[in-house]
Parts: C-alpha cells; sequence; structure tokens
C-alpha cells in the first residue's frame, strides 16, 4: 500500500512561479488559511479519515500547491472528480491515497490502476470497464461502490444495488478488484435539519448492510461533504470528504460564516486599474448604457471579465473595493474589462483594487459575489479563469 501519510508527496519540482510580482490581476492563495481549514476539519471530525477535495484545480486555488498543503496539513486522501486529475498528482509526485469518481465510457482506467488511484464506480459499464482494464494489465483495481440514497444523480439505485453488488463480487472473486470503499452523497447536506439527511443515512446503511451479507465488508463508508462534515457528526463514518470549507468558504448560510464555523478564506482576487478618467454626467458607460453618470465623475478600467470568471449577470451590482472603498460594476462587464464609478475620489492606472478575499480590508467576500450574482461562493472561485495568475504565500 501506498504511504497515505501527510508528506507523501516526492520532490518534484512544479514549474510554478510563486513570486509575488503583480501582474494585472492575480488571485492570491493564502496556503496557511488552507492550513488551518484542514487542521479544523480533522477537528470536527475525529475519528474519520480526510479527504482533501482538490478536484476543479483546487476549487480554482490551484491543484499541484493545494494538494501538496493538504498533505502537508494531514490530509489522509485526495479526492478528484476527473481520471486525469488524478493522473496528474502522480505525475508531480504525490504517492498517497487518491480517489477519482466521475469517468466517461473509454477513461483510462489502465492508468489509473497502475497509478495505485482508487476508483468511485457508480454504474455498471464502469465496474465492467474498470475489471476489464484490471484483467488486461494483470492488477487488482482497488474501487468505491457509490449507492444512490435520494440525490438522484450518480450512483446505483437501491433497487439495482443487489445486482451491482453480485457484478462486484463476481470480479471480486476473478481478482480484477479489490472493494474497499460504500459511498454516497447528501442532498440536502447545507441544510443541517433536513430530514432527507437522516432518510439517506438509512438507506446507506441499508446498502452497507446488504454488501456485507454478500462477503463485502468495506474498510471505509463515506457520506459527509464540507457541511456534513461541519453540521452532522452522524455521517463521518470512517472517511469525510470536505471540499468547499477547505477553502475558507461556508457551504451554505444555514451552515453558518466562515467565521462561525473556524475557517479562513483562502483566495483574494484583485486587479490593477488600466485607466482612470473624467466623465461627464448623462455619460453611458460600457455596451448598451445600462449604466448612465448623474454627475461628473472619475470611472476605473478594471482588466478583468467574463473570460476570467467574471459573471457578466454582476453587471452593475459586484462589488469592488476601490480607492478604499466599495464601488458596484458600472454597467455591463465586458469579455475582459469591466468599469467602475470612483465618483470624486482620486485614482490612477496601476492602482489596486480587490474583488473579494476574506473581507480583512474592508473588500467584499465571495459570499457578497455570490449574492450579487444570484449563484454560490463554489462558483464564484472555482470560476476564476486561467488569465488569471495564482499567487502562493
Amino acid at each position: 500500500m501506498s504511504d497515505s501519510g501527510p508528506n507523501s508527496f516526492e520532490s518534484t519540482p512544479s514549474g510554478q512561479d510563486y513570486g509575488l510580482v503583480r501582474p494585472r490581476a492575480w488571485a492570491e492563495i493564502d496556503l496557511a488559511a488552507v492550513t488551518a481549514n484542514i487542521a479544523r476539519l480533522g477537528d470536527v471530525a475525529t475519528g474519520a479519515q480526510l479527504m482533501a477535495v482538490v478536484k476543479a484545480d483546487a476549487y480554482g486555488h490551484g491543484l499541484v500547491p493545494v494538494a501538496r498543503t493538504a498533505r502537508a496539513a494531514g490530509a489522509h486522501w485526495l479526492g478528484v472528480a476527473l481520471l486525469e486529475e488524478a493522473l496528474t498528482l502522480r505525475s508531480v509526485g504525490d504517492t498517497g491515497r487518491i480517489l477519482a469518481w466521475l469517468p466517461t465510457p473509454g477513461d483510462q482506467f489502465a492508468a489509473c490502476i497502475r497509478g495505485d488511484i482508487d476508483l468511485g464506480i457508480s454504474a455498471d459499464w464502469m465496474l465492467t470497464e474498470v475489471a476489464a482494464a484490471a484483467a488486461m494489465i494483470g492488477r487488482k483495481a482497488r474501487v468505491h461502490l457509490k449507492i444512490d440514497t435520494g440525490l438522484g444523480r450518480s450512483g446505483a439505485t437501491p433497487s439495482d444495488w443487489p445486482s451491482f453488488l453480485r457484478a462486484a463480487v463476481a470480479a471480486a472473486r476473478r481478482n480484477e478488484i479489490e472493494v474497499v470503499g460504500i459511498w454516497t452523497h447528501l442532498a440536502y447536506a447545507d441544510s443541517p435539519d433536513h430530514p432527507t439527511i437522516a432518510s439517506q443515512l438509512e438507506v446507506f446503511d441499508a446498502a452497507v448492510t446488504a454488501a456485507a451479507k454478500v462477503g463485502l465488508d468495506v474498510e471505509f463508508r463515506h457520506v459527509a461533504n464540507s457541511a456534513a462534515t461541519l453540521k452532522s457528526p452522524e455521517s463521518h463514518f470512517d472517511l469525510v470528504r470536505p471540499g468547499i470549507a477547505i477553502y475558507g468558504i461556508s457551504p451554505g448560510p444555514e451552515v453558518g460564516t466562515p467565521a462561525s464555523l473556524g475557517l479562513r478564506p483562502a483566495m483574494t482576487l484583485g486587479a490593477r486599474l488600466a485607466s482612470v478618467k473624467r466623465l461627464p454626467p448623462g455619460h453611458g458607460v460600457s455596451y448598451a448604457h445600462q449604466y448612465v453618470t448623474n454627475k461628473e465623475t472619475n470611472v476605473g478600467l478594471v482588466p478583468l471579465g467574463y473570460a476570467d470568471g467574471i459573471a457578466r449577470c454582476a453587471s452593475n451590482r459586484g462589488p469592488v473595493l476601490a480607492a478604499g472603498k466599495i464601488r458596484p460594476v458600472a454597467g455591463r462587464i465586458c469579455m475582459d474589462q469591466f468599469v467602475i464609478d470612483i465618483g470624486d475620489d482620486e485614482a490612477r492606472a496601476g492602482d489596486e483594487v480587490l474583488l473579494f478575499g476574506s473581507g480583512d480590508r474592508g473588500e467584499a467576500t465571495a459570499h457578497d459575489w455570490a449574492v450579487a450574482t444570484d449563484s454560490i461562493a463554489y462558483e464564484v472561485v472555482a470560476t476564476v479563469g486561467p488569465r488569471v495568475k495564482r499567487i502562493y504565500r
């Protein structure tokens, strides 16, 4: 078995520049906050192993730097959606336990099996292809069988679970797979008092019992995402899978604020003004003039746009800290840029503006941007695009 301890990265050059040079726009990632958040989650889930979910480029924070930080902070596992994400982690020297769970037909199963990567299996075709890949290379695959307990997304339904188990037992007897886990995902984890949590856990318990009856007494039962890790201890079982909380963001208002949960936001998104100019009253700003100045005013051009993950629906709404005050976006957000109305305050090209961060400097938070865009903070951070330089501290 591979070393699954906190220091399971081999020394491998990352090829990334972590210098603190300020480009036109940047996402500053506080790795100390990631470390502190993992410690907090580990304290909450005492008795269970912790999987740091780093899918989607670590929710926009940077796959490799965050994964290395998570390992050093004590994460027993890394979790990713795509098989290529898991293979990337192996290619930069990670030797610990990794679970990948969202393949498509014909995916890189053989490479993952060779790479000692655990695979989440949620459909018959996955089991068939993984077993075939294992037989081809002569090495057993470690798999986690997923039961759909009510989310209605991936996983075998309760009615299909018995046949799913029979197929898994047959593959195990052929030495093609080793079933090490059973797992599910909650539909209302971010509403801790919702009755579906208890009902889904009942279905999950029945699925685990049924597996044990056919000889699949698994090592890892896992259910809890960030919200359930923080608020539903009955769902912790053997392993918890926090994602968004690792990055210091609350899973939802019913769960609590980052401060009340003991979390520190890790990402600060900023930029430098590309220009500042004076406009007269009654002047339209940006496409279709959805914003018109009501007096003579200074406007600043922020070199970020929807190509960088700044949602177009934040037009006239997104809060930006500039010249010491929060200013809403003025007019439509464009592909590469948007405008803010600075009033009579002084600003010049090159001045720093902050879109969101921890709030310690008076800037908005990812939650504030989620409110402005009628979205969730997950989307706000995860869609920050690759043109935005990540700076790590």
